[in-house]
């Protein structure tokens, strides 16, 4: 692994796809798949960040909430175009065997529904279920939590819930293969960041374990969310009274602390000290589940994505 002391921080990120990676720089994003006959395919996103359209939206903490929708519409473009290019969209005929394309128009139906479902499942299980919950402890135990350990306890039961899920999916085939991909991404910008060539060897004795990444936001977020809860309920002290009125105050809240765990997250990943490790420590703890060791073809893979986000011109700081 490279010395850290000679590693320089990079704007560059990433994200795992079905078969691919797509990495992102602030001049463009590109994601590379690789398809069925074995050779990498690259796609480029020539639409400009959400950021970059209005100063506005380059402050702080309104940033990070731009960048986080920005991924999320990204990424869920880059994650149907991933299937149908690798072929996990294709559907094989039982009888025939017979391979055959899966209509753009019925996956993108298909990806629509089951994002909803999502969305509608993630505010049961991570908001309404926790306030449910903690009621639920409070009449069992006839006692009245204070605000600070009412946030605590939610927040303790929506981490276990997020560790749970990723845990059960990790022991699928088709997501423990996202998670490799997702540690070659990793590997991959720790070794642009350390200054080496990007060669399979070199790569591959990069850690796969990022300050800046995804689950270490979610994590960081979690933990955010208690000190934003506990100060609602300071201050406005009959909410959390009605479960459905505080599950629309925390969903209110999602902005801002999104906005907060970005602005976090972008100073762990600019520097390197005993504070940043322990605010990371936690988010890199949960990777251990999130990425895999990758393989030879996915490190490929991931250095095909990072070379094509990288400026022509030499010497280039804006990356």
């Amino acid at each position: 692994m490279a010395n850290c002391k000679k590693c320089k921080y990079t704007a560059i990120g990433g994200q795992a796809l079905i078969e691919g990676i797509m990495m992102k720089s602030p001049q463009t994003s590109a994601l590379a798949v690789r398809i069925p006959d074995g050779s990498i395919d690259i796609t480029y996103f020539n639409e400009k960040p959400l950021n970059q359209k209005n100063f506005f939206f380059k402050l702080p903490i309104v940033r990070g909430v731009v960048g986080f929708i920005d991924s999320l519409l990204n990424g869920y473009k880059a994650m149907m175009i991933s299937a149908e290019k690798s072929g996990y969209a294709d559907e094989t005929d039982e009888k025939t065997g017979e391979t055959k394309k899966l209509g753009e128009k019925a996956w993108a139906g298909i990806m629509a529904v089951a994002s909803v479902l999502a969305v509608v499942l993630s505010v049961v299980l991570f908001m309404y279920l926790p306030r449910l919950a903690v009621g639920g402890l409070e009449k069992l135990f006839k006692i009245t939590f204070v605000s600070f350990w009412r946030s605590v306890i939610e927040q303790t039961i929506k981490l276990i819930v997020f560790l749970g899920y990723i845990i059960a999916v990790s022991f699928m085939k088709d997501i423990r293969r996202v998670f490799a991909y997702h540690g070659a991404e990793h590997k991959t910008i720790f070794c642009f960041e350390a200054g080496l060539p990007l060669t399979v060897e070199n790569v591959k004795k990069q850690k796969r374990f990022h300050p800046r990444c995804g689950t270490s936001f979610m994590i960081l977020m979690i933990i955010i969310s208690v000190i934003f809860s506990t100060i609602i309920q300071l201050l406005f002290k009959d909410v959390y009274s009605n479960a459905l009125v505080w599950t629309l105050v925390k969903i209110f809240m999602i902005p801002l602390i999104c906005g907060v765990g970005y602005e976090v997250l972008r100073f762990c990943g600019r520097h390197d000290n005993l504070l940043t490790k322990i605010i990371s420590a936690p988010g890199v703890l949960v990777q251990r589940i999130t990425t895999k060791e990758p393989d030879d073809s996915m490190i490929e893979v991931a250095i095909a994505a990072m070379t094509a986000v990288l400026p022509k011109e030499e010497n280039n700081d804006n990356i």
